[in-house]
């Protein structure tokens, strides 16, 4: 089925909230050693002894098209429509990082109905697109260790491993299996 991206214009979307819910078997356990002056690193695939579900509403600050901190942000998605009312129903945002010459993919998402069906791939190539365009040299991404499906999507797509923050969300990331993943995209020069 093919689907039409359009640019999504700020004034109409500025506000939307993005609604990143998503139910997990498995996390990336992230391991750090500090020994004699050398850092270790292990990040290993592990299954939760239950499923672990994330829903939006359990997070302080929800997602969210055109946030105030993304100057220079746009966002490009598939809209539908229901009882005459615009619905979104898969969208991508990106912003630039002047200083850093790269392009952040800050928002990407597409509603259950339209996943496995090549929406996400596009709307990333348009991101890739965006940032070759613009001579970015790199496109990044941020993602948790337990969304191990997203990872999964953005390994696909040429991303890879580029960092972590394990005290992003709260102080306490690494035993809750939920660390800040930074992923990256270098197109060929």
């Amino acid at each position: 089925m093919k689907y039409e991206i359009s640019e999504l214009a700020k004034e109409e979307w500025k506000g939307t909230p993005i609604y990143m819910d998503y139910t997990t078997e498995e996390y990336y356990d992230v391991e750090i050693k500090e020994e004699d002056g050398c850092f270790q690193t292990l990040m290993t695939k592990k299954r939760f002894e239950e499923p672990v579900t994330h829903r939006s509403q359990d997070y302080d600050f929800p997602d969210g098209l055109y946030q105030d901190h993304w100057e220079g942000a746009q966002a490009f998605g598939i809209v539908g429509e229901e009882k005459g009312k615009k619905e979104l129903l898969a969208c991508i945002e990106i912003c630039p990082e002047g200083w850093s010459n790269r392009l952040i993919v800050t928002e990407l998402w597409v509603s259950e109905p339209l996943r496995r069906q090549g929406v996400g791939t596009a709307l990333m190539n348009l991101a890739k697109e965006k940032a070759k365009e613009q001579g970015r040299r790199a496109v990044i991404l941020e993602t948790q260790s337990c969304n191990t499906a997203a990872i999964a999507f953005y390994r696909s797509q040429g991303f890879r491993l580029i960092g972590f923050d394990s005290c992003c969300y709260t102080n306490r990331d690494i035993e809750r299996r939920e660390v800040r993943f930074d992923m990256g995209y270098f197109p060929e020069s």
